[in-house]
């Protein structure tokens, strides 16, 4: 099934966990959305895989990035009209604390959702959302 397709079965049936059975990135990390209250919330399950420092131990930048940009995209298909997903243009991370290897959860804001760019911004956190151990904000090509 083509992108379009997931993308276009999930804004029909309100289920954009389906995203990530389809999402061969997302699979591969098992990384799972939740909706609650019409917010979305991407989850990351904790696995070895994911490990960037096995000496703290600690998740990988890459993974934590991965998974920001990820609730980003997914919030942005939510939103919008169409049945693609939007392209990253510019994405910028800050990193606030090391994260552990354990579940992490992101959720994306929209803040200006126009005709061709949408920006957004993004945190992740472990245990508690006011304790995030990243950020991003983002400009998105919508197509």
């Amino acid at each position: 099934m083509s992108i379009v397709e997931l993308v276009r079965r999930a804004r029909e049936s309100n289920d954009f966990g389906a995203l990530a059975a389809g999402i061969p990135y997302m699979k591969a990390l098992d990384m799972h959305v939740h909706e609650a209250a019409g917010c979305l919330t991407v989850e990351l399950r904790a696995a070895a895989l994911h490990t960037g420092n096995p000496w703290l131990p600690a998740l990988h930048g890459g993974v934590i990035g991965g998974l920001l940009e990820t609730a980003a995209i997914v919030q942005l298909a939510h939103d919008q009209d169409g049945d693609s997903l939007p392209k990253p243009i510019n994405v910028t991370i800050d990193y606030l604390r090391s994260g552990r290897i354990e579940t992490t959860w992101a959720r994306a804001q929209v803040t200006k959702h126009g005709r061709r760019v949408a920006n957004v911004q993004a945190s992740c956190w472990q245990g508690d959302a006011e304790k995030p151990i990243a950020t991003l904000v983002g400009h998105f090509l919508m197509s």
